[in-house]
């Protein structure tokens, strides 16, 4: 088990159902059943999935009578995007240094043509 928070919400994230739970609850609320519904798989199955989900903290249950509803906590998923966004930032540079680079060879080729 990781203690890290962001690998929890990467280990998360790498199973196509709980993406899907995820992408249904950005919707809005939904009960367990509600979320269980669109899968061939059994509710305790996706009450697994929904253990997962919620220890690393991208949702929260709560309880009402006999149901359980979720909801989406998006403050992990800004958390791994701003991550993820320092890299795109970094990759923008050096495609910027190899666009520089090739439009000076270019250049360069063009000035040594006959």
């Amino acid at each position: 088990m990781t203690t890290d928070p962001a690998d929890a919400v990467f280990a998360a994230l790498a199973d196509p159902t709980r993406r899907a739970i995820l992408a249904r609850l950005a919707t809005g609320e939904a009960t367990v059943s509600e979320l269980a519904a669109p899968f061939p798989i059994s509710v305790q199955a996706i009450s697994k999935h929904l253990a997962v989900l919620e220890r690393a903290g991208l949702i929260v249950r709560t309880r009402e009578a006999q149901w359980r509803r979720c909801r989406l906590d998006s403050a992990p998923l800004r958390t791994l995007a701003e991550w993820v966004d320092q890299y795109r930032r970094l990759w923008d540079d050096r495609y910027d240094t190899l666009d520089d680079y090739l439009r000076d060879l270019k250049e360069t080729h063009h000035e040594q043509a006959p």
